[in-house]
């Protein structure tokens, strides 16, 4: 057994299923520090830092909506994932709008929540390596490692979601970049839900970019986006 991984913050108020994936994460490496209810996790998150999250979204005390929420003050980059037993297209459109990386629903198996931590844990990684870029859009320029879009005039404080969007995209200039490959670089997976949050990211980009005309996020009809700059 290799050592520790990484330290995740897994919020579950079922005793029986909190206990099994507890067990489950630690025999594959991980430290995991269990919360029964949000008001506890938050107390957590202000003691001491973790490398994921892991939250139920119906808790005592605090849901995982309002925790995620409060956790986003604090922190953009952490990984989140949800676990829930709801299926409905809104919870989970509502969940990555807040902010979450995925969203998986119960029953899961520990397999696939391996995964998913796996593949958020080494995109947070690669984001640390690539830090400090910083890219010149017509009359803006993009900090990565500031998470800002500067010009005369115009400061936009980015997430850290849509700083590594148009990171992909200012790193591959006028080049297609097809819909599975943004979701699966920047959100780990390419389904339906992951879907409707990139579009949803692609159109605040849009915005950001309007103060410069010769940069142009252009959606290319059932394959991608490209980003053209002249």
């Amino acid at each position: 057994m290799e050592s520790k991984k990484a330290t995740l913050l897994y919020v579950e108020d079922d005793e029986n299923l909190g206990f099994v994936t507890t067990d489950n994460l630690e025999f594959n490496g991980y430290e995991v520090v269990h919360c029964k209810d949000g008001l506890e996790a938050l107390e957590m998150i202000e003691k001491r830092a973790f490398d994921l999250c892991i939250f139920d979204v119906m808790l005592p005390k605090m849901d995982g909506f309002e925790l995620a929420k409060n956790l986003r003050k604090r922190n953009q980059e952490i990984p989140i994932i949800f676990l829930t037993a709801k299926s409905l297209m809104e919870d989970k459109i509502a969940g990555l709008k807040l902010g979450a990386d995925d969203y998986l629903t119960k029953p899961f198996s520990i397999e696939e929540l391996v995964l998913k931590i796996e593949i958020f844990l080494r995109r947070s990684h690669k984001t640390t390596i690539i830090a400090n870029k910083i890219f010149s859009l017509g009359v803006l320029t993009f900090n990565f490692s500031e998470q800002v879009i500067s010009g005369d005039q115009v400061t936009i404080s980015l997430t850290a979601k849509e700083a590594e969007l148009l990171r992909l995209f200012c790193e591959n200039p006028n080049k297609i970049i097809k819909r599975e490959e943004i979701l699966k670089s920047i959100w780990g997976d390419d389904d339906y839900f992951m879907g409707r949050s990139m579009d949803v990211f692609i159109s605040r980009l849009r915005k950001y970019l309007k103060p410069s005309a010769e940069i142009v996020l252009e959606n290319i009809h059932n394959v991608g986006f490209r980003l053209n700059m002249k």
